[in-house]
């Protein structure tokens, strides 16, 4: 664990006999910008409370730039910063003023305090925003105004919860710019939690993927893809699929894998392009009727289906509801 910025053991988080973080062992480099992905109610949120001292693991343990996470709580707190899913910021100040605040409620000087207002607000482009109050910011603003907050006090750490999350295509684009020029700049190490298969492949060196509390792949995004190897063929079905007319797909010339998601079937396809007539006659000899094919290089969408068989949208219909039935008995306890 010795020169990590993050080096975790076991972390396990239970709620009421719910794991929602099952023994995640990780190591996070210094200046690395790490991706947690999954879908919603993987267990990302609580990995990131669990680091930041919000909360006290079940079992296991955690260091944060050198620090423990539960025996030097104040320490860890003093070298990072967080950026929130929910916004946090006063929207009856000005984005100077948000920041100022910050910065006294870390106790730095006057003069101090400036310079970093200065410096930070310069970082996200918003020096002439300034002094315009939150409240008319846009969303994106607020976001970059929030980053530029969790900058403040010079962290070694810096954790972004779902950074871009209910921000349009281009705005979170913008983000994405801010992260990595802050990344780069301010050689902060960044953490970011996501269910954007895209912001994870554009933005991290490394993405570790979460499923149901646990880490099922980590490595740089390219490797990751790379496990796939071939191209994706898709075939959208107007019913479903036998697992004996799947037996027949796997053993279709440069057919190398076969994954099943509900009616559709995704083939991982040597030379795809060339593939496709072979597969659509093929399907019909085997009693398959298609819809509709389409093919793509492999994405990490790929890769979270390879290694827990559904894609990211159902994980999070599944994982909204293990955590809404683990609510329902948390309130039916407290009643």
């Amino acid at each position: 664990m010795e020169g990590a910025a993050i080096a975790t053991s076991g972390l396990t988080m239970r709620f009421n006999g719910f794991t929602a973080v099952d023994g995640v062992d990780l190591r996070i480099e210094k200046g690395e910008l790490f991706g947690l992905l999954g879908p919603n109610g993987a267990g990302k949120s609580t990995i990131i409370k669990m680091l930041t001292t919000m909360l006290r693991p079940s079992a296991g343990g955690a260091t944060v730039w050198g620090f423990d996470i539960g025996r030097e709580r104040d320490a860890v707190r003093n070298s990072i910063g967080v950026v929130f899913q929910d916004p946090s910021v006063d929207s009856q100040l000005s984005g100077r003023e948000n920041l100022d605040f910050h910065g006294r409620m870390y106790g730095m000087d006057k003069k101090t305090r400036a310079e970093r207002v200065a410096e930070v607000l310069e970082l996200v482009d918003l020096t002439e925003k300034a002094d315009v109050l939150m409240e008319d910011y846009s969303g994106g603003m607020q976001r970059r105004l929030e980053i530029a907050r969790g900058l403040m006090h010079h962290p070694h750490v810096l954790f972004l919860d779902e950074p871009t999350l209910g921000l349009d295509a281009q705005t979170r684009r913008y983000i994405w710019r801010y992260i990595l020029k802050m990344n780069q700049e301010e050689g902060v190490t960044v953490v970011l939690t996501t269910h954007y298969m895209e912001e994870a492949d554009h933005l991290c060196e490394r993405v570790a993927i979460i499923d149901q509390g646990k880490i099922v792949a980590l490595d740089t995004p390219e490797n990751l893809k790379d496990l796939i190897g071939a191209d994706i063929v898709t075939l959208e079905m107007d019913d479903g699929v036998t697992d004996e007319q799947i037996e027949a797909f796997s053993k279709f010339e440069g057919v190398e894998a076969v994954d099943r998601s509900g009616s559709t079937l995704n083939l991982s396809v040597d030379r795809g392009e060339s593939r496709i007539p072979e597969i659509v006659l093929g399907a019909c000899r085997v009693g398959v009727k298609i819809r509709s094919v389409s093919m793509h290089e492999p994405t990490l969408e790929d890769v979270f289906l390879k290694f827990t068989g559904k894609k990211i949208r159902e994980a999070e219909s599944s994982g909204a509801g293990r955590m809404a039935a683990v609510q329902s008995r948390m309130r039916t306890r407290r009643h």
